[in-house]
């Protein structure tokens, strides 16, 4: 189970990191026709319809798929002042209160996106731009990265009560 879910996360990294690419392919795309059209005039005068749009899409896609990736390898920002002075035990149990309220509030945050995901389906709900897309594709992968993170959170609370020490540390991934 350990080696799916690492797996798991790392697909979801994956996605994160290829969504950034893509963010700058289409930009950059658009940059290079911005250019040509300024030396070209207005005869080579060209566009990417909705290239803002998928832009966000991609950002949103690569911002919440990348959450649970992000989070087992300890790469969240976390202020460490005050709990590397604690013991080992008192640091385990902060950790499993906080991974446990994390998990909460993103189980949450997931349920409230399904639904929203779910009206938009519904609803036949479409962005507003050029290329009309189905604003339920991207929801998609925002309430995918939201599972993932609340299965991330519960995933290393659980390991953190096994070990009976925190498992977190800093940008080096779950010890």
């Amino acid at each position: 189970m350990r080696r799916f879910l690492d797996r798991l996360y790392l697909v979801a990294g994956g996605i994160s990191a290829f969504c950034i690419i893509l963010i700058c392919l289409v930009v950059s795309a658009q940059i290079l026709l911005n250019i040509l059209a300024r030396l070209g005039g207005p005869s080579l005068s060209f566009t990417i319809p909705s290239y803002a749009d998928f832009a966000g899409f991609f950002l949103a896609t690569a911002s919440f798929m990348g959450l649970a990736y992000t989070l087992r390898r300890g790469a969240h920002i976390r202020v460490n002042l005050v709990v590397q002075l604690l013991p080992t035990r008192a640091r385990m149990w902060l950790e499993v209160l906080t991974l446990a309220g994390g998990g909460v509030i993103s189980a949450y945050a997931t349920y409230y996106m399904a639904d929203l995901l779910s009206q938009s389906w519904k609803y036949g709900d479409k962005s507003p731009g050029i290329i009309a897309i189905p604003l339920w594709i991207p929801q998609v992968f925002v309430v995918a990265g939201l599972a993932l993170l609340t299965l991330a959170f519960v995933d290393t609370a659980i390991e953190a009560l096994r070990k009976g020490a925190p498992v977190l540390v800093d940008e080096g991934g779950v010890e």
